[in-house]
């Protein structure tokens, strides 16, 4: 009886969102496990996501379900007690001091550039991509890479710091493109193995460093998804970190995931499986966090083509998966297509967005007109009040 009792509760749940167990629409579940019922009611997000990975239900389409869960709102209406001591931990302690930051370029950066060159477009671009008028992966980065170049108006001999510079694909773009000189830090051995690889010959320099380390001066500095990983209670110290090495002159750009609420924690099972020591920052927080360091220009959200980005990536990943699979068993398999298609199903939602915020240490003279939103004019509109 008791069974039954966590099977109807969960069935009730699931058709707020129009969601049926054992269904034949794409989005319905398909239970193997009968504890299926009493794990998810009892672990919350934690085991959905276990669950799945160990084979107790099946989704044909995974981001569909997401989708449908995360627009209904039923990821507010119940959260497992063991969620509570996550949030507890993330307000009593600083998840992401110094001397934890190299976690995560161990646990998830480090995992194989063989998974990443198969996922990622040919430039190995891990942030979402700019679709507007792109109808490849590759053409939705290098518009966004390129986007990048125009808003922070680069020219060449400027010097650029890049903080979290992944597998060097923005560095080498912005070297090749617009001759400039950069510096690339990451907290990613094999990341920064690669991108110097990929980069040989060009005047760009990778680093093993916290960007807490950094004090020498640049002409711009950008940071493409690595925001992710600073976390609320050092936010301050990454705007006075940027500060101190940025040209009074000179223009930073913020790309990064935002929530729509201010939070404290991520998600339990993505911050153990794939993200550790992760959050989502919201307008409030990033705001607060260089409130009376820089001056807000310009603030431009593109989050629905994350959505587009992430299924790209599953495509990449499933399809290269035969090549993959020597090195990863099924139960990564299944970790990861859970993570790329959820996170698909979170955007398609609105639950998250992707904001490019850009800042600039005294305020533009006359202004700052992005190129975003008159692509015609390019990059040239403010570059002599930025370089007088």
């Amino acid at each position: 009886m008791l069974k039954g009792k966590f099977h109807h509760r969960v069935e009730r749940f699931l058709a707020c969102a129009d969601i049926a167990i054992n269904g034949d629409r794409p989005w319905d579940l398909q239970v193997h496990n009968e504890k299926f019922y009493w794990r998810v009611l009892t672990q919350g997000s934690m085991g959905l996501g276990e669950s799945y990975m160990d084979g107790w239900w099946d989704c044909r389409r995974l981001d569909d379900f997401f989708y449908r869960i995360l627009g209904a709102g039923l990821d507010c209406q119940v959260r497992a007690l063991a969620e509570f001591s996550h949030i507890l931990k993330a307000r009593l302690f600083n998840l992401q001091k110094e001397s934890r930051a190299f976690e995560v370029g161990r646990r998830h950066y480090d995992k194989g550039n063989d998974l990443y060159r198969a996922m990622l477009d040919q430039r190995m671009i891990y942030s979402c991509g700019y679709w507007k008028n792109a109808a490849t992966l590759d053409e939705a980065q290098e518009a966004k890479l390129d986007m990048v170049c125009r808003k922070l108006h680069l020219r060449p001999g400027l010097r650029v710091l890049d903080i979290g510079c992944g597998w060097g694909g923005m560095a080498k773009f912005a070297a090749e493109r617009y001759q400039v000189e950069v510096v690339g830090v990451t907290v990613s051995e094999e990341q920064v193995r690669l991108a110097t690889e990929l980069c040989r010959g060009l005047p760009v320099e990778f680093r093993l460093q916290d960007y807490r380390q950094l004090n020498e001066p640049f002409d711009r500095i950008l940071s493409l998804g690595m925001f992710e990983h600073v976390g609320r209670k050092n936010y301050r110290t990454f705007m006075t970190t940027v500060r101190r090495c940025l040209d009074d002159n000179g223009l930073f750009l913020l790309h990064t995931i935002g929530g729509n609420h201010s939070q404290v924690d991520m998600d339990p099972w993505i911050e153990h499986y794939i993200f550790p020591n992760s959050m989502l920052p919201s307008a409030e927080q990033i705001c607060q966090g260089f409130d009376g360091i820089f001056v807000l220009e310009d603030w431009h959200n593109f989050g629905a083509d994350y959505d587009k980005t992430l299924m790209r990536w599953f495509e990449n990943f499933d399809a290269h998966w035969p090549s993959l699979r020597d090195s990863y068993d099924e139960r990564f398999y299944r970790m990861w297509k859970y993570y790329l298609l959820s996170c698909a199903g979170s955007f398609r939602a609105r639950k998250n967005q992707v904001w490019q915020v850009l800042l600039s240490p005294k305020g533009i003279p006359g202004g700052y007109e992005s190129p975003w939103r008159d692509p015609g004019r390019g990059g040239k509109t403010c570059c002599a009040a930025l370089n007088p």
